[in-house]
């Protein structure tokens, strides 16, 4: 369950697109922040994903991914071409409980479709295609407390001209194209009658399955598709529904107040009043933020990243992507053989470095302690300080100073795991 946010020109300041998401996962799920080089594959290879194993493509694109360290896929991340993507999920009537033959997840389409996309029209096809192919399912966690935890997948897809939201309802598909103003998705149907691209045969699938007939009226996907939330206990802020609404009330007031900034997205991913920063039976284990530049500038685009739980209490580090591009290995998380075997039978320990040195921390900073009021206090001013010195560097960025930022996620990194000390 998660809360995905874009704005767009000209309601942003650069003219730029801003894409935010929080991932709300179990509580003892560690997400690790990696980046993967592009890479050629040979004719007729495959690639294994959580569990199932699919074609391969001749190329894949480098890309940053903030994933759960159990599985092959991501909740969310950004390519090298300057495509973003983040997944919900979504309780449709297609949704069965205890349904969970091993599919393609919806973090696997995730990454599946930044590895391949130049573009979020071409992304929105290639993730089509794959569930047509493939179908979605499996469980979607490895912590044993979740049990059966299945369900449908919704994403937002950016680039620095359009943004695509995308919904499922099993091997079903319907997209939308949003091409200004603000936007905002959360784990509930949202795709109404306004669809710019579907899956193959669409309102034919649904008349068979008996989801709906041509005498019903104008074909509404969420109405036709959507479903209860059935799933984990949740107060009555906490609904998809109702999160939903929060979420386009605190983008509504922040373009109010001026050009919405990074720094704008940052603070609605940390709200919560809303629950879009949830706490509880789930809650935000990771969040990002990706600025991505106008068509035919030359400023690259950025990408912050936290890789620990609680946006409250973590600090946004940026990424961008230049030749000898470099996350370092502090927020990658330690393997134990095959990941997800493992993941659904013995766990591992799989908290990272950064992760680790955090724990101890947000602990303090989440207590009405003053020296973790101080420590919080401290942390914010780092990332504002970093956010202004970031922005002001990547404007005014000149080739031949691009060797400066192939390491900046991992010199923040280690600069925040400093203050944890």
């Amino acid at each position: 369950m998660s809360d995905i946010f874009v704005a767009l020109p000209p309601m942003t300041a650069y003219d730029q697109v801003i894409f935010g998401k929080n991932s709300d996962r179990p509580p003892s799920e560690v997400q690790e922040v990696v980046y993967q080089l592009a890479v050629d594959h040979p004719p007729g290879s495959s690639i294994k994903c959580t569990f199932e194993e699919v074609e391969q493509v001749s190329h894949t694109y480098a890309t940053a991914l903030s994933k759960p360290a159990w599985a092959w896929g991501a909740e969310m991340g950004a390519n090298e071409c300057g495509v973003c993507i983040g997944n919900t999920a979504v309780w449709t009537k297609l949704c069965h409980p205890g349904d969970h033959v091993e599919k393609l997840l919806g973090i696997d389409l995730v990454r599946l479709g930044l590895e391949r996309s130049a573009s979020s029209q071409e992304a929105v096809h290639i993730i089509g295609g794959l569930l047509e192919k493939y179908g979605q399912g499996g469980l979607c966690t490895e912590d044993h407390s979740f049990g059966q935890w299945t369900h449908d997948s919704a994403f937002l897809i950016a680039d620095n001209k359009e943004v695509w939201v995308m919904e499922t309802a099993g091997q079903f598909w319907a997209a939308m194209k949003v091409s200004e103003g603000i936007h905002n998705i959360s784990s509930t149907l949202s795709i109404g009658s306004t669809i710019d691209a579907m899956s193959a045969d669409l309102k034919e699938g649904a008349q068979a399955a008996g989801y709906w007939k041509p005498e019903d009226g104008e074909f509404n996907f969420a109405k036709v598709f959507g479903a209860e939330y059935t799933g984990l206990s949740l107060s009555e802020i906490q609904l998809p529904e109702n999160r939903l609404k929060s979420g386009h009330n605190l983008l509504t007031a922040m373009s109010k107040e001026g050009k919405i900034k990074v720094w704008d997205i940052f603070e609605i991913l940390r709200d919560e009043n809303s629950s879009i920063n949830f706490s509880g039976d789930i809650m935000t284990v990771a969040s990002q933020v990706s600025a991505l530049s106008p068509p035919n500038s030359k400023v690259p685009h950025c990408h912050w990243f936290t890789a620990t739980p609680n946006p409250m209490v973590s600090v946004f580090k940026p990424f961008v992507f230049c030749p000898e591009s470099t996350m370092g290995s502090l927020t990658t998380s330690p393997t134990h053989g095959d990941r997800t075997q493992t993941g659904f039978q013995a766990t591992g320990d799989r908290r990272h470095t950064l992760y680790r040195a955090h724990e101890k921390a947000r602990k303090l900073m989440e207590s009405d302690n003053k020296a973790g009021e101080r420590l919080k206090t401290t942390m914010k001013e780092l990332e504002k300080h970093c956010v202004q010195d970031v922005q002001e560097f990547l404007q005014n960025l000149q080739d031949s100073k691009m060797h400066e930022i192939h390491d900046l996620f991992e010199d923040v990194t280690d600069s925040e795991l400093k203050f944890y000390r």
